[in-house]
């Protein structure tokens, strides 16, 4: 199978997935959720090997950084991964390796951070308020026609690189396509609550915000793997690569989206 029949593939298969899980909510989606933070931290740590990073903290840390969301809110999201500082240090402490301490606590807290705090938001979303299911559906959805219309339109009309010391294959052309269906698809998943929740200039704000927080946290990876000289975190999901290949717009897009939510004044 080719890597863009492979891709094909896995999204067909992976996006019913997420939405159902999106559509039930509470622990099934913790449960959804748990599992890629699971395998994402596993693909952290063997690409930041080099780094000396301490698994156990991050495994520990994430996961209570997404139980704390689940059931108590952005308080208790923020206090789990807190813990993380803990556990790096004491676990760190214990080791045997002789890693600087600077780089091994940075890359556990930073992998804690970037996974379980990305992840815990898409959970805040989904139980913010009476509408936590319709804005969750906008936020995901918009992200995979943003990043699925700018790899098609980058693929056939794409001439001017975005950011080529970072992610060459990223285009400017690309980004007008992915930003255009992004926003477009915010605005039609929301128009219907238009005159009792997010109104259509806020969809269209909202569209775009995710966007470019999508781009970002793909830019973001892209820097981390660039660093580190490797071209996947993995190969779990063929073409898309590992889980936090597929998932690294999302861990910027849900925390913009979430604050840009609350700051229009819905909690």
């Amino acid at each position: 199978m080719t890597n863009f029949a492979s891709r094909i593939v896995v999204a067909a298969a992976a996006l019913p997935l997420v939405l159902g899980m999106l559509w039930l909510g509470g622990w099934w989606l913790f449960t959804l959720v748990a599992v890629a933070a699971i395998i994402g931290v596993h693909e952290f740590v063997m690409t930041a090997r080099p780094m000396r990073p301490l698994g156990a903290a991050i495994y520990l840390g994430v996961l209570l950084a997404l139980f704390g969301a689940e059931r108590g809110g952005i308080v208790w999201l923020c206090g789990g991964f807190a813990a993380t500082f803990v556990l790096g240090f004491v676990f760190h402490a214990l080791s045997s390796t002789r890693a600087p301490t600077t780089a091994a606590l940075g890359s556990t807290i930073l992998g804690s951070a970037w996974i379980g705090i990305g992840l815990g938001f898409v959970l805040l979303l989904r139980e913010m308020n009476s509408q936590g299911r319709l804005i969750a559906f906008a936020v995901i959805l918009t992200v995979f026609a943003s990043d699925t219309f700018a790899y098609f339109t980058g693929r056939a009309v794409g001439r001017h690189s975005l950011a080529p010391r970072l992610s060459p294959k990223k285009t400017w052309e690309g980004l007008v396509g992915g930003t255009l269906s992004g926003v477009f698809v915010a605005f039609v998943v929301l128009y219907d609550k238009r005159h009792e929740y997010l109104s259509v200039w806020q969809a269209i704000v909202l569209g775009l915000v995710v966007v470019i927080a999508a781009v970002l946290g793909d830019l973001f990876e892209s820097a981390l793997k660039r660093d580190l000289e490797v071209k996947d975190t993995g190969r779990l999901l063929g073409g898309h690569g590992g889980v936090l290949d597929r998932v690294d717009a999302l861990l910027f897009a849900a925390p913009a989206a979430y604050f840009l939510v609350v700051a229009y004044g819905f909690h």
